[in-house]
């Protein structure tokens, strides 16, 4: 067997591969003498079939599919070897008029070549790193939620503001019969002038799109379609069955203990430090998804380098699912281009740099993030032997250590880029964080 080279340009050459007798005919022969002693053929005892006939009927297709087999360890064998980096898979030639009669056999393989760049790490304008902190607004508002979530209802003889009403909603012609709770705060300007002041067991009277200050909560409270619920335009018959009011949850170290560690937190001002770093912690995630969105643009539209583009579409031509036409390959190409680019640039990094997740990191990242599950069940007093024995079960299922390692290798590129690529650092609140950056 002899496999020679010839570079058409940079990024394409073609892989000769010339086959003689004696490179496939001990395979072909031993798989043939294999099918001998199985062979069921009429006239003839198993295992006693001549060796021409069995050499007849199945000799082609034997002499194919080991040829084919030869031809791809050949080909693996041969790229690694020579450290060729590759993109796809080699394409053979078409050969309409192969004889396979013949003793010696020529093939030859379209190869594509990855490219050769270089990545500039510091752009000159600086890609920003969001810093989102949460103000007295976000905080605010949290303790408003946990007042909400740990208060304590108490029974009104009347709807007073900030009401919590059970009712029965109906409207025979369009089959309307629902059980529902109305908070007030969910309720239109219109719908609570006309609920207030009326006392369980009243009935009233309210438009269907003047109910609520969001139609979709028509929608779920009432348990319609979508567009059923958007194009209801009557008047609903509500039935005020019970009303409460919340009174907020007191502050205290009982309330405290129970939303966070006990001890942890022993005054209201410690709690808003603590939902401080914590509502940060969460949004530090969106920020630094943000950032990975934009270091892929960056990277993408800024690193300079040609593909071999004809190659690849006949690629996707000749591997996808369904038959495709030269137009549709290289739509296919061009919607997958983006994404290609990035790979290359990606695999770059982690081979210039390092950034390969190895197995402890995984290990230590399954730890983690059991460690922090059984800490929301309150076992806080977890050892490490059995987070061990527990990080090792979890990874020997392969979709969950797929999952952890691409969340490990997100944060190493994440990290990756905030110390290497000069960024623009920029604190900002959440709310404005949302205007900048999804308008």
């Amino acid at each position: 067997m002899q496999i020679t080279k010839e570079q058409i340009d940079a990024l394409n050459a073609v892989l000769t591969i010339n086959l003689e007798k004696q490179d496939y005919a001990e395979k072909v022969d031993k798989v043939l003498s294999d099918y001998r002693k199985t062979a069921n053929i009429p006239g003839f005892r198993k295992g006693h079939v001549p060796m021409n006939l069995v050499k007849k009927q199945y000799g082609k297709a034997v002499l194919v599919d080991e040829v084919n087999k030869l031809l791809q360890d050949a080909l693996e064998k041969y790229l690694t070897e020579e450290k060729l980096d590759v993109l796809g898979n080699p394409l053979p030639k078409p050969q309409d008029n192969l004889d396979w009669n013949a003793e010696q056999f020529t093939f030859e393989f379209e190869i594509g070549l990855a490219p050769e760049f270089e990545i500039e790490l510091k752009p000159g304008k600086k890609v920003t790193w969001y810093k989102i902190v949460a103000d007295e607004k976000a905080i605010d508002m949290q303790i408003a939620n946990i007042n909400k979530y740990y208060g304590k209802l108490v029974s009104q003889t009347e709807v007073v503001d900030n009401a919590i009403i059970k009712a029965t909603v109906k409207n025979e012609t369009h089959s309307v019969n629902a059980a529902v709770d109305l908070e007030w705060d969910e309720l239109s300007s219109d719908a609570q002038k006309i609920l207030k002041g009326a006392k369980s067991g009243d009935t009233l009277l309210i438009q269907a799109q003047k109910l609520f200050l969001n139609p979709h909560d028509l929608m779920h409270q009432l348990k319609l379609e979508h567009d059923q619920a958007h194009q209801l335009d009557v008047d609903l018959e509500i039935t005020l069955n019970e009303v409460n009011s919340r009174e907020a949850a007191e502050l205290n170290q009982e309330l405290f203990d129970k939303i966070f560690e006990p001890g942890k937190v022993n005054s209201e001002a410690e709690m808003r430090l603590k939902l401080k770093e914590d509502f940060e912690k969460q949004l530090a995630q969106q920020s630094d998804q943000k950032l990975l969105n934009d270091m892929t643009e960056y990277l993408v539209e800024h690193t300079k380098f040609d593909l071999p583009a004809g190659f690849l579409q006949k690629w996707i031509q000749a591997t996808g699912e369904k038959q495709m036409s030269d137009q549709e390959a290289e739509k296919a190409y061009q919607e997958s281009e983006k994404a290609l680019r990035f790979q290359l640039i990606e695999g770059k990094l982690v081979k210039d740099h390092a950034l390969r997740v190895s197995y402890e990191e995984l290990k230590s990242k399954a730890k983690e993030l059991i460690a922090q599950q059984m800490a929301q069940f309150g076992q806080t007093d977890v050892d490490d032997a059995q987070l061990e024995e527990i990080s090792n079960r979890i990874l020997t299922n392969q979709d969950e250590a797929k999952r952890l390692s691409e969340q490990v290798f997100s944060l190493k590129m994440i990290n990756f880029y905030k110390e290497n690529c000069g960024l623009k650092e920029k604190e900002i609140t959440y709310d404005d964080f949302i205007k900048e950056v999804y308008g």
